[in-house]
């Protein structure tokens, strides 16, 4: 049992992470913020399911580089490929879409993403999965299970709500070869704030529109702390410059005079002789 509640743990962790990396990717392309996936909350259970079944079963590879990578890529592209498939036929929505990139299938996979799948499998594997079992490993047993079931409470809520709302509003979308996650989270957010109540008051709370203005704000901050540091660098660099050339000119100058003096006193020598 205690090893299901690790797992179920493990699975949250990865989610919560996954849905991280998407928000943050389509924030750089798009600028904007987007609750990524199937979920109302935070979580993309793909990242989960992806990540435990290449702890699970490709642990065993770590010291076989090649072998992992390869691995990883392949069971989640099929992954992917599958959930793509699956959701579009529940919904007839798609969450992501990869028509407009090279090498892909249907719009379900592509080649990019599979690279990145490989690279994800041996951070995973290496890295990243055994710091959260270390991490899980500290806490007391009984304090896990209590919050591994708030957890998975929560989480059976939002996974029957969520399936509910995507399938009640499956008909606003435009076409399902497109990503529409962006017009999901809107007729989402929508139907809660109309609800009223709590579900109105989680809503807001979860407010992607603030997130991205202090998000933008924080980038601002960080890119003019850049350009000062940039610059100062630059002023410091031309600083040393300047300094490196004087030390240079005076070491020539110096180099100068002593080869002068050698030149006189070799001369001197050879007058000597000829008298």
């Amino acid at each position: 049992m205690d090893l299901y509640i690790k797992l179920f743990a493990l699975f949250i962790i990865y989610s919560f992470v996954g849905w991280i990396i998407e928000v943050l990717f389509v924030f750089y392309d798009t600028k904007k913020l987007v609750n990524r996936g199937f979920l109302v909350g935070p979580l993309l259970p793909i990242y989960g399911c992806g990540s435990l079944l290449m702890a699970i079963f490709l642990s065993r590879y770590s010291n076989q580089i090649i072998t992992l990578f390869v691995m990883a890529v392949f069971i989640c592209s099929i992954l992917e490929y599958f959930t793509s498939y699956i959701m579009e036929k529940l919904f007839k929505l798609r969450w992501w879409d990869y028509s407009d990139k090279r090498f892909q299938i249907n719009g379900r996979v592509c080649l990019e993403n599979a690279f990145l799948f490989g690279i994800l499998g041996l951070l995973m594997v290496l890295f990243i999965n055994p710091f959260f079992n270390n991490l899980l490993d500290m806490i007391p047993i009984m304090i896990l299970r209590i919050v591994v079931g708030i957890v998975f409470v929560l989480f059976l809520i939002d996974l029957i709500v969520s399936f509910y709302v995507i399938k009640k509003f499956g008909n606003v979308a435009k076409s399902v070869n497109k990503d529409n996650t962006a017009e999901i989270t809107k007729k989402v957010r929508e139907y809660f704030i109309k609800k009223g109540g709590l579900y109105e008051r989680i809503t807001k709370a979860f407010d992607f529109e603030a997130s991205e203005r202090l998000i933008k704000d924080v980038a601002s901050k960080a890119i003019n702390t850049v350009n000062k540091a940039k610059d100062t660098a630059i002023s410091k660099a031309q600083e040393t410059k300047k300094s490196i050339e004087a030390e240079y000119k005076k070491t020539i100058e110096k180099l100068n005079k002593e080869i002068e003096e050698a030149k006189k006193l070799r001369d001197k020598k050879i007058n000597n002789i000829e008298k």
